[in-house]
Order: structure tokens, then sequence, then C-alpha cells
């Protein structure tokens, strides 16, 4: 078993040294699923809810949470992101937004965190605009899909979701 990275040798927590670490093209892309009553699923879909456009606000929201991650996880180095895409894939089917996050950068450690962030707070944007009407969305899948670079290299995801 790898031992911890972020504890030092005295049991004291402490952000990883990157410092030595050549830069490299990092990137991440991360997945969640936001699951509503059909209602709201289409109130979504044609721009009814009273707070404004939701699916515009999250992409936003995700974006900004993309780039303040280190300011919401303690341990995350502040990163000098080059690119943060959020899309949205509605199900009507089956009542849910799937909701992507892009990100990537050059530099010495990895995207998968803001990856995550992003669509973690994208996800919670949409309940925020939405819960007036619907208090019983749920937020689920939350999974890093792949990310590339770095000295573990490339991960893909098998299922997702």
């Amino acid at each position: 078993m790898p031992s911890f990275t972020h504890i030092d040798e005295k049991g004291r927590v402490r952000m990883v040294d990157v410092t030595e670490k050549e830069p490299t093209n990092r990137t991440a892309v991360a997945q969640g699923i936001v699951y509503m009553k059909p209602a709201t699923f289409k109130m979504i879909k044609n721009r009814k809810v009273k707070k404004g456009n939701v699916i515009e606000t999250a992409r936003i929201a995700g974006i900004m949470a993309a780039k303040n991650t280190s300011g919401l996880i303690p341990m995350c180095h502040p990163l000098n992101l080059t690119h943060v895409a959020i899309d949205f894939y509605p199900d009507e089917s089956a009542n849910n937004i799937r909701i992507e996050a892009s990100v990537r950068l050059i530099g010495r450690t990895g995207v998968e965190m803001e990856a995550l962030t992003a669509v973690s707070v994208a996800a919670l944007t949409i309940y925020d605009m939405c819960k007036s009407y619907d208090r019983e969305i749920v937020i689920s899948n939350i999974s890093l899909l792949e990310k590339d670079g770095g000295k573990s290299g490339k991960f893909v995801r098998t299922k997702k979701k």
C-alpha cells in the first residue's frame, strides 16, 4: 500500500511539494447526474424556472468552481487552468441531466479535483435554482471519467454511469 502523500513523517498534514516535477499537459473529465421530477425537467428544458436560465447559470458556476478549487479543498494546489468546459446532457426519458466537466492545463499536478468540483457545483446550482419546485432532486454518480498526464499517465473509467 502506498504511503499517504499529504502526511509528513510526524503525521502532520502537508501540501505535496511539486516543485521538482516537470510540467506536462494535464487533463481530466468528470461527470455527475441530477435526477428530478418530470415537471422540473420540463421547466428547465423550456426555460420556465423563475430564477433564470438554469443550464447557463450552472455552467458559469461550474467554471468558477473549477477555478477556485484550491480555496475549497484544503490540500489542492492553486492552478492556472487553461481550459474549463461544462456540458449538459439532458435525458428526458429518465428525467435527468448528466453534467460533464473537462479541465486542462500545463502544470506539475493534475486537474481531477477541479473537474470533480466543477461538476459538483454545477449540480448544486441546478438544485438551488429548482429546489422551490422539487425538493426530491438527487445528485449522484459524481465520478472521474478520465485523466491524462503526469507520472501515473492515462486513466479511463470503463463504465460511465
